[in-house]
């Protein structure tokens, strides 16, 4: 692992980088159901694909919204989600901010920033009282995409997904194959799943078997 840690003065917390360095890859949490279960080809007669954004940059953070919020925006450029299951995104849609809680938020970014967003939030912090976690590597997130993503989404879980009650921007933590995962839409035609590692294989399984009759694929 990466020997790059920091000290926060004001706090007196150490913070690890404990992402992989070349020397110990990082590998994907779906890289042993690949090599079990395979990777269906995207064809054009797919009309769901299934793409992994593995070893992204998960962080969660707990305390009170405005001086989170403050703070967010100092390092990231935009501001928490202000109404539940919200999302808040930069951009360029690679960093977003999701409302969990009323004291809660997830916040994601690409891999390898997660230590210096870090770093930088409790610098912005100081002595406020706040929380945050890094998880990202015990979690990871797949994008569903295809004009069969929604009808997909119906078969695994209970919560409404009509593009009606479920528009752009929105966030939620539901049931999904007797499981649980926070399910999103940042785009109009994208999904994105986020899920525990430990339940990938299982909910990467059920994707491709739920999904066989719109022949879905997996891009890389």
């Amino acid at each position: 692992m990466s020997e790059h840690t920091s000290a926060n003065t004001a706090t007196g917390i150490n913070m690890y980088d404990v992402r992989p360095t070349t020397e110990v890859p990082a590998e994907s949490p779906l890289a042993w159901s690949y090599r079990r279960t395979g990777r269906p080809n995207v064809s054009q007669r797919s009309r769901v694909v299934i793409r992994e954004r593995a070893i992204l940059g998960h962080v969660v953070l707990r305390g009170g919204a405005i001086v989170l919020d403050e703070a967010v925006r100092q390092v990231l450029g935009f501001g928490l989600p202000a109404r539940p299951n919200t999302l808040s995104q930069d951009q360029s849609g690679e960093r977003s901010a999701q409302w969990l809680s009323p004291d809660e938020w997830l916040v994601i970014v690409p891999g390898g920033e997660e230590f210096s967003l870090e770093a930088n939030l409790r610098e912005m912090l100081g002595d406020a009282h706040y929380a945050i976690v890094n998880v990202s590597g015990g979690q990871t997130l797949l994008e569903l995409e295809g004009e069969a993503a929604t009808e997909l989404l119906m078969k695994s879980t209970p919560y409404d997904v009509h593009p009606a009650g479920f528009p752009v921007g929105k966030g939620v933590t539901t049931v999904f194959a007797k499981s649980n995962l926070i399910l999103r839409r940042p785009a109009e035609d994208r999904w994105e799943l986020v899920l525990r590692r430990s339940f990938a294989d299982y909910l990467y399984r059920w994707l491709l078997d739920a999904g066989e009759e719109y022949a879905i694929g997996v891009d890389d």
